[in-house]
């Protein structure tokens, strides 16, 4: 009966963050319209960081609000987990959407990408996790301070690079906004609305996702670091997988793709840096293997979109291999 209990309300958690969403998708679609800024900028800013921000308050009240000896592995593995699971499993499940779709007629077998854009995440991501990993062998809180503080410079040197691009595109085939379907120039204050009810649809779907699966994670009797590492960032990572598998079947991949490379750049810079000034930030042999593999993944894919200016689905698709193995490495080990 409880196991019963347990799927349902897994799959209902589901449910409640697809149809949050497809709202949060359709709305940050108008905001960028009636702003006038590029499928880009609300791909890898607008969508990359509000569907991130369910991840992000993970650690933040794991950290600083969370009670007990467990407090701080929780809130270093689900810093470390999001740009895992991001580059070893979002990307490769986006590859598969792609395949799954021109397989079923509703689009091209291509991406049709806009490469200098997605350089600029993957370079930006590489760059600054890198750097926030290397900090993490020296003991030094100042060194920590001062990488924390680079990296979110950082992150704004990246958002005014990214809006100064301007990519080519601005809410092609858009559809009417749910809140107010027969208008065709929705104001900002009901685009606003749609917005946050569907982030905050999401952010709710995803702590009753997650409820669930440290309920049966504890069943298990799993490691808070392999919890946090490994299971919560499926559950926060969800509204990405499903606004970018939304995007790739309507044909819309630099929004599908930014929604990802965006949020990697993000995750890489804002949660690290509240990991390095909330905790001693010493990795433990699980946190380095899986930084390194995230960066190894996503070094691949920048060299890739660098030596031949595209994406094929395979390319992402290879990446699940590092989240298998990895997986592998933690039984054998």
């Amino acid at each position: 009966m409880m196991s019963l209990i347990l799927i349902t309300t897994i799959v209902v958690a589901i449910g409640v963050i697809l149809g949050g969403a497809v709202l949060f998708t359709n709305g940050v679609e108008w905001l960028g319209k009636r702003l006038g800024v590029s499928d880009g900028v609300v791909g890898s800013v607008f969508a990359g960081v509000g569907t991130a921000l369910p991840e992000t308050v993970i650690p933040i009240i794991a950290i600083f609000f969370g009670a007990g000896a467990d407090r701080q592995a929780i809130g270093l593995g689900a810093i470390l987990g999001a740009p895992f699971m991001l580059s070893t499993l979002t990307l490769p499940l986006l590859g598969a959407g792609l395949l799954l779709f021109a397989a079923l007629g509703r689009r091209p077998w291509t991406f049709r990408l806009d490469s200098a854009a997605v350089s600029l995440d993957l370079r930006f991501f590489l760059v600054g996790y890198a750097v926030a990993i290397g900090a993490a062998f020296t003991a030094s809180r100042a060194v920590h301070a001062a990488v924390a503080v680079g990296l979110i410079a950082l992150y704004l040197v990246y958002l005014r690079i990214l809006v100064a691009h301007d990519i080519e595109g601005h809410g092609e085939d858009l559809a009417p906004l749910y809140f107010l379907r027969r208008s065709t120039h929705p104001g900002y204050i009901v685009i606003a609305l749609q917005v946050i009810a569907g982030l905050g649809v999401i952010i709710w779907g995803a702590h009753l996702f997650v409820g669930t699966i440290q309920t049966v994670a504890t069943i298990m009797g799993l490691s808070p670091l392999l919890l946090s590492l490994l299971i919560t960032p499926i559950a926060t990572e969800l509204p990405e997988k499903l606004n970018s598998l939304i995007w790739i079947s309507q044909k819309k991949d630099v929004l599908a793709v930014g929604n990802i490379t965006g949020a990697m750049v993000f995750q890489g810079t804002f949660p690290v840096a509240v990991g390095l000034l909330g905790t001693p930030w010493q990795l433990d042999e699980h946190g380095i293997v899986s930084a390194c593999l995230a960066l190894l993944a996503a070094a691949a894919l920048y060299a890739t979109m660098r030596w031949r200016g595209a994406w094929r689905p395979a390319y992402l698709m290879a990446g699940a291999v590092l989240y298998l193995g990895f997986g592998l490495y933690l039984v054998v080990r």
